[in-house]
């Protein structure tokens, strides 16, 4: 009886973590190709997470604690793609569903994501990201270590076979050329036995690869790979608290002079500010809301700097940094409070987009994230700090599938009075599936021009053959269903299609 050699255990973790490469380039190659996403990235993932937690469990991998919840949050948000037809949303959840398996990939390394602070987060993602791209050739060129295999008579065999095939080939080419053109019938029959689209290879060749060296990479680094470390600070003591003080003073001037100065108006409505001399609705509410968004976001870098370079200070230099810090967001909060209410206004006017609606829900994050900080970094409670702001970014993520942001457009677009703003028919038919039941309803209260655009925009988008099941969602499965049920009386209530209405979005 002939014992079968055991295989070291790296090289047997790498053959088959190329295996569920092949497999993955193979799932990709035949879900991930159609769009828009749906089925297929829910599909994907549990696949993914799936053949990871087989790996772990086979090789009896030691992981960190958080490995199991971000499972579970990569996995909600693959199945996300079931549920909302709202494309800036599934780009929010496609960014998302990287991070989290970013982060289990180090988790699986055995680091402790809970405790991380920023520049670790951007560590993770960054490294867990590059090595998915580059550690499929590092798999196959390093790690597997081929003449560990066992060199039997069946091996040496398909080698032997593979090098007649390459002898046989162009042999085979120059005897199958004579005898096509010797024999018509023969030709044709070739000709019919090698019919395929090159396009259509060259396109299977590509995702096959691309998704297969994507999922061999990405497992390489969460089972093989290292964590790579920053390079630590010394732990000096801190001279001098005077340039951060003196730099956060001065900002904390700047900030109150800017409320001061714009006390006037920050909440005082329309009247007021039509009542100031050159400063009409889209000046005061679209630029300043974004301009101050964007200041906003600068703080929050700044303060996690310089609580980095003050961290190893004594008791009273913290307190100094502290008491300012928490000053600058008090001011900060103000002037977001003031970005807030431009958004109000600029929507009261203009109407809601996707735009305007996807950054008030990232203000209200930022608002979130910086009150956290200054519950936790403030507080000398650091370590705490990401892995909250990581909470409240799934929480608002969630928050808006819930909210339903494209039936929330439309809804908040209808409710305005249409004497101010009429409604904006050809912009709401860029939204997704979710809008179209609101849509539907509102048909009756739209003028006689609106409503054939929505129509007609309907018909046209909704009332077509069978989609492929990979792109399946609920939403554009509802929208479709609805469409062709009242495609009939669609069609009569509008007979002749009409001009586009103009798209202020």
């Amino acid at each position: 009886m002939t014992l079968v050699p055991q295989l070291p255990p790296r090289t047997k973790l790498g053959l088959e973590i190329a295996a569920a490469g092949v497999a993955g380039g193979i799932v990709g190659d035949a879900l991930l190709r159609a769009m828009p996403w749906g089925l297929n990235v829910a599909l994907g993932s549990t696949a993914l997470i799936g053949a990871g937690i087989w790996l772990v469990r086979r090789h009896q991998v030691k992981y960190g604690p958080d490995a199991p919840w971000l499972a579970i949050t990569a996995l909600l948000l693959g199945l996300a793609f079931l549920r909302r037809d709202a494309a800036t949303l599934a780009a929010f959840d496609a960014i998302a569903l990287v991070g989290a398996l970013a982060l289990a990939a180090a988790s699986l390394q055995g680091e402790l994501v809970a405790t991380w602070y920023p520049l670790d987060f951007i560590r993770g993602v960054v490294t867990a990201s590059a090595a998915s791209i580059v550690g499929g050739f590092q798999l196959l060129l390093g790690d597997i270590q081929w003449h560990e295999l066992p060199q039997d008579d069946r091996l040496r065999n398909v080698r032997r076979a593979l090098l007649g095939v390459a002898i046989a080939a162009p042999l085979l080419l120059v005897f199958a050329a004579l005898f096509a053109s010797a024999d018509p019938v023969f030709s044709t029959v070739l000709t019919n036995l090698f019919a395929f689209d090159v396009e259509t290879v060259i396109q299977h060749t590509f995702f096959f690869c691309f998704w297969g060296f994507l999922v061999a990479g990405y497992f390489r680094w969460s089972f093989l790979g290292r964590p790579i470390q920053l390079l630590a600070p010394a732990n000096r003591p801190v001279s001098s608290i005077v340039p951060v003080a003196t730099a956060l003073g001065l900002l904390n001037l700047l900030f109150l002079l800017f409320v001061v100065v714009q006390l006037r108006y920050f909440f005082g409505g329309a009247a007021l500010v039509e009542a100031t001399g050159g400063l009409t609705y889209a000046e005061y509410a679209r630029r300043g809301f974004f301009e101050l968004l964007t200041a906003s976001g600068l703080v929050l870098p700044m303060l996690l700097g310089a609580e980095g370079l003050v961290r190893n200070g004594t008791a009273p230099q913290l307190r100094v940094f502290r008491q300012l810090s928490g000053l600058l967001l008090v001011l900060l909060a103000v002037i977001m409070a003031s970005a807030l209410q431009r958004m109000r206004l600029y929507v009261a006017a203009f109407g809601l987009s996707t735009d305007r609606l996807y950054a008030t829900a990232f203000m209200i994050l930022l608002l979130g994230v910086l009150a956290w900080l200054a519950w936790t970094v403030l507080r000398g409670q650091r370590q705490k700090f990401v892995f909250g702001s990581l909470m409240q970014g799934l929480a608002v993520l969630a928050g808006l599938h819930v909210l339903n942001p494209d039936a929330f457009i439309i809804n908040t677009n209808l409710n305005r009075p249409a004497a101010e703003r009429p409604f904006d028919a050809k912009y709401a038919l860029t939204l997704g599936g979710d809008a179209v039941p609101s849509l539907l309803a509102a048909l009756p209260q739209l003028g006689a021009e609106e409503r054939c655009v929505v129509v007609h925009g309907l018909l046209k988008r909704w009332d077509t053959e069978e989609v492929d099941w990979r792109t399946w969602n609920w939403s554009r499965a509802r929208a479709r269903n609805l469409v062709r049920n009242q495609a009939g009386a669609l069609r009569a209530s509008c007979p002749i299609k009409p001009p586009g209405l103009r798209n202020d979005h």
